[in-house]
């Protein structure tokens, strides 16, 4: 090995141990999760071993929360390994909504039994919520949602009732894999489906969480009449159905979903009075249902917190509203959810950047633990940019999570 390459690698060690430092992160810990030893990854910080596989390199940004070029010095070049094996599913996926529909499924595709099916389609989504989406990386999820259309449209009554359930799962996973990546159009077409599923499963539970997160996904293509009208649609339905009991909340919870889903768009259309309306309803509804998870949803007393501070932000009320969130002592941990509790961090950032500079160093310090949390989510929103690109303008002096996150989000 020349001088060269070992004065790098012991520069990428030095890296290496400076941000795990600042992590709080042990030797122990890192190690573990890296996959090596303590001992070797003592040696890779010291320069006695050497980085001989991109790999480690990639392995160990991943760990440490920031990007490889971090521990190179070089600038990211390409996306991370994480979205190129999410990215990995979208052909798949884009082919088998195309192709197939409730009414018009291949006739020389096998589908396995709608047991086996609706387990894959409840993993699929638990991951999901950790941001995890490997076991449906490549053609996986596409093959997923075609052989529940399979089953939806040729198997027995309870097959098909079971397939249109397990369809609504996967169409959800459809619509968080393709937002994530910035793809909304394929986004709103995935829960578009999920939504005719619920509606000819006449599961009008599963029928209002469509809606709600069809809505948010039309307001994001810039649909935004269609959006209010869809949810508002859903909620005058679900008025109509038998009230709650303790023992099933679940059209409650879709309620309570809406409801939010309908501050949030009140709120982007500057109607703060009617933004707040839809909050208190959601927050009387959490406190009958408590907190739930009906289908990775997330809704009760801790999330309509969450959403009345995306609701504040839109209303450039962010300051005020964070500091009461934070106040309130609510545990992030009850979601036990990586996409929701990154989105909370975010959103905080969001809030505390609104205060002009004021509370920029509370800004950071969220949206870098928003992007170590679910950095696939983080880094494909555009806000992230324009928030990471602010705080830098802003910025008295520099500090190395600021620069990391510009390295993160593609800032030069």
């Amino acid at each position: 090995m020349d001088q060269s390459t070992r004065a790098g690698d012991a520069e990428i060690g030095a890296r290496a141990r400076k941000i795990r430092h600042r992590r709080g992160l042990s030797l122990d810990v890192v190690a573990g999760q890296v996959g090596i030893t303590k001992g070797y990854l003592s040696m890779l910080e010291t320069g006695r071993r050497s980085f001989t596989r991109r790999g480690l390199v990639e392995d160990l940004a991943d760990v440490l929360g920031c990007s490889p070029g971090d521990l190179t010095g070089t600038p990211a070049l390409s996306p991370d390994r994480r979205t190129l094996r999410a990215a990995s599913a979208i052909p798949g996926l884009t082919e088998a909504l195309h192709d197939t529909t409730l009414d018009d499924v291949p006739d020389d595709v096998p589908a396995r039994p709608v047991v086996q099916l609706a387990e894959l389609a409840a993993a699929a989504l638990a991951e999901s919520d950790q941001m995890r989406f490997d076991t449906v990386s490549g053609p996986v999820l596409g093959e997923l949602v075609t052989e529940l259309h399979i089953v939806a449209a040729t198997g027995t009554p309870a097959e098909r009732d079971a397939a249109l359930a397990g369809l609504v799962e996967v169409s959800f996973v459809g619509m968080h894999l393709a937002a994530s990546l910035g793809d909304h159009v394929l986004a709103l077409l995935a829960i578009g489906r999920g939504w005719d599923a619920a509606r000819r499963a006449g599961r009008p539970d599963l029928l209002g969480l469509m809606s709600m997160s069809r809505g948010i996904e039309l307001n994001r293509v810039g649909a935004r009449r269609r959006a209010v009208s869809v949810v508002d649609g859903a909620l005058s339905e679900l008025a109509d159905e038998p009230g709650p009991t303790l023992d099933d909340t679940r059209v409650t919870q879709a309620r309570g979903m809406l409801h939010l889903t309908a501050a949030h768009l009140a709120a982007r259309a500057g109607r703060v009075a009617d933004a707040d309306t839809h909050l208190d309803e959601a927050a009387g509804l959490a406190r009958f249902t408590g907190e739930r998870n009906h289908l990775r949803y997330h809704f009760g007393p801790a999330n309509v917190g969450a959403w009345r501070l995306a609701v504040a932000v839109e209303t450039d009320r962010g300051p005020e509203e964070a500091e009461r969130f934070a106040s309130a002592g609510v545990d992030l941990g009850v979601f036990d959810s990586a996409a929701r509790i990154s989105s909370v961090h975010f959103d905080l950032a969001r809030a505390y950047a609104q205060a002009g500079g004021a509370r920029d160093g509370e800004a950071l310090r969220h949206i870098d633990r928003a992007d170590r949390i679910a950095p696939l989510r983080t880094r494909q929103d555009p806000l992230t940019r324009e928030l990471v690109a602010d705080l830098d303008r802003r910025a008295r002096r520099r500090v190395w999570e600021l620069d990391s996150l510009r390295r993160r989000v593609g800032i030069a």
